[in-house]
């Protein structure tokens, strides 16, 4: 599916069709994450829960830095 970047205001945004925001199971005011990969940018619905897993995870990795940079024995 090709897709055109508009002006918008001040801003330059991305139109998805509704069809599209269906299959992604996304609608108006949601908030998405874009990650890009090798082969492009893939868009995804924001997990509020996979967030907060996330936070935790960088935190116990920057307590036990020291720890997770020496080789296993």
């Amino acid at each position: 599916m090709k897709l055109e970047l508009k002006r918008i205001g001040n801003s330059t945004g991305l139109i998805l069709p509704k069809e599209l925001l269906a299959r992604l199971g996304l609608e108006q005011g949601d908030a998405v994450f874009v990650t890009e990969t090798a082969e492009g940018l893939v868009i995804g619905k924001r997990d509020d829960t996979f967030e907060k897993g996330m936070a935790i995870a960088r935190e116990a990795m920057k307590t036990y830095s020291q720890a997770l940079k020496e080789p296993a024995k």
